[in-house]
């Protein structure tokens, strides 16, 4: 009994510290004036989630609500609206998971070879080629548009999954490489020498050693790969005209004509598009984070 007592007793005194504690940042805030940066950055992230918590309201709306006020809640809610989406959403959910799983193991394998290459192994015109291929993000995308339109009908890739899957990683390698060639040349050469004093090669070097200290940065590049796929909508239209090959992206266009939009179904379209995404970031933001702070990223 008298633990128990001396215990409560000690919580007491805890939550006393932790309001005078923070009785006082907030004063200290105030009287150093650094109040206004929070304020700012509080204003900041505001407005990054505004479209999301607008498209999240207007997914309620029912048509005559969101001619009647478009951006304010509206009660009853109308949650029919999710099971409209659901049934265009589950018709292309699968088509974009099967293109952004599979453009994004390739990309990852394929970049991090290349970019183990240009870092760790010397061949005569390295750097010379190693900018030819960073030229390429200078290029806008629209710019290749046609070009690669026409190659891939040439190819007779039109109205497959292969259309997308190979565009995507031979697009997505350039930044790729770039980052991975940043990190790889940072790691210490003691390892490496120790490796091949084993009787390692460098493929084995880089399987050994390489890609097991590179996981933060390959789950950085990773991540926005999918987020690019994902969300892409010019590449898919241009060169699918079958049905069961289209993307989520294409898919809820069932919701808008050239004369309206059903903004309800809509909107509960983009929510549950988004779901996939915001579980993966929730799984890996950790990996994503440490990529980010560890160095990785060094221009």
């Amino acid at each position: 009994m008298a633990q128990m007592q001396t215990q409560l007793e000690l919580n007491r005194s805890a939550v006393v510290i932790n309001r005078r504690g923070l009785g006082y940042n907030l004063q200290r805030l105030w009287h150093t004036g650094d109040w206004y940066r929070y304020f700012l950055l509080s204003a900041i992230a505001f407005l990054m989630f505004l479209p999301f918590i607008v498209t999240f309201i207007i997914s309620f709306k029912s048509l005559p609500q969101f001619n009647h006020d478009a951006f304010l809640p509206t009660f009853p809610l109308y949650p029919e609206n999710y099971l409209d989406a659901w049934k265009v959403v589950s018709k292309y959910i699968l088509n974009s998971i099967i293109v952004s799983g599979v453009s994004v193991v390739l990309m990852v394998a394929l970049a991090a070879l290349a970019a183990w290459a240009f870092a760790r192994y010397p061949f005569p015109g390295r750097e010379i080629f190693f900018y030819l291929v960073i030229a390429l993000l200078m290029i806008p995308g629209e710019l290749t548009l046609i070009p690669a339109f026409l190659l891939v009908k040439t190819l007779g890739l039109l109205n497959t999954r292969w259309v997308l899957i190979l565009p995507y990683v031979a697009g997505g390698q350039v930044f790729a490489i770039f980052i991975l060639r940043s990190f790889f040349q940072s790691m210490p050469e003691e390892m490496f020498e120790a490796s091949r004093i084993d009787g390692a090669n460098e493929l084995q070097t880089f399987v050994r050693i390489g890609l097991p200290l590179s996981q933060s940065i390959l789950g950085v590049v990773a991540i926005m790969h999918i987020l690019s796929t994902w969300n892409d909508l010019v590449w898919p239209i241009v060169t699918l005209s079958n049905q069961s090959l289209m993307t989520l992206t294409i898919g809820l266009y069932a919701f808008r004509t050239a004369w309206y939009s059903i903004w309800g179904p809509l909107m509960a379209g983009y929510v549950i598009a988004s779901i996939p995404l915001i579980v993966l970031f929730a799984f890996t933001s950790r990996l994503f984070v440490e990529g980010l702070s560890s160095g990785a990223i060094k221009m």
